[in-house]
């Protein structure tokens, strides 16, 4: 397995490209995860003088036979952000892997339990009640070319599609914790619908459910476009 290096509008020179290559130590990984397909490093740039301070971005994704593992981080040079990036995905490596082996013919945990489990995440609401969303301000749309955007934006300027085997709300909100965001997006193994979990404000976390109803259409639904606010 080799390593990928690449940038995105920058380039990446060569002295960095080998110095990833030091600091991932590949034997290391394949130690905590022996199913590893593929390990990529982006490297993007922050144009913005305000910035100068998190300017260089450095994003390390790791595929596997599991879940993705997923580590990023900025700092004032790429060498300084690697060494951030690379340092959460150790932590999340040593999760898995530890999860992997100490829970092996256990049963799966609960959501309550996931803070029990993964270092740092949100609880769930005390009262494993529903939850509800906030009313939110209507904002005028606008047509811009074959695009219906929302005030003044923001425009799709990347656009991803990905294959996802349906899953338990445990295990996403698990993977999450392991990908590092704040929300994660996945086929509910029991409706068969698209579903997302999120951090809240109040560091609970929320889920969306969406279900096909061929009566109300996306202009319509009161939930169309809407964010994981709340």
């Amino acid at each position: 397995m080799d390593i990928v290096v690449k940038g995105r509008k920058t380039e990446v020179p060569e002295r960095f490209r080998k110095h990833v290559a030091e600091k991932l130590n590949l034997e290391k990984i394949q130690k905590l995860d022996g199913k590893v397909i593929s390990l990529d490093v982006e490297v993007s740039k922050e144009p913005n003088p305000r910035q100068a301070d998190r300017c260089d971005r450095v994003e390390i994704t790791l595929r596997s036979r599991g879940p993705v593992i997923r580590a990023e981080a900025a700092a004032s040079d790429p060498y300084a952000a690697l060494d951030l990036a690379a340092e959460k995905l150790d932590a999340r490596l040593r999760k898995q892997h530890d999860k992997r082996f100490s829970r092996r013919g256990a049963r799966r945990i609960s959501a309550a339990e996931v803070p029990d489990h993964v270092p740092g995440a949100a609880t769930l609401n005390g009262t494993g009640a529903g939850f509800v969303e906030e009313e939110r301000e209507v904002v005028p749309t606008k047509k811009i070319g074959s695009l219906e955007v929302q005030g003044d934006g923001p425009l799709i300027v990347r656009e991803k599609t990905h294959v996802a085997a349906p899953m338990t709300l445990d295990q996403a909100l698990y993977e999450m914790e392991l990908v590092g965001h704040d929300f994660y997006l996945f086929i509910d193994s029991e409706t068969k619908e698209p579903s997302v979990v999120y951090r809240r404000h109040a560091y609970d976390y929320g889920v969306i459910h969406l279900s096909a109803d061929t009566m109300v259409t996306a202009t319509n639904s009161p939930e169309a476009g809407g964010t994981l606010g709340g």
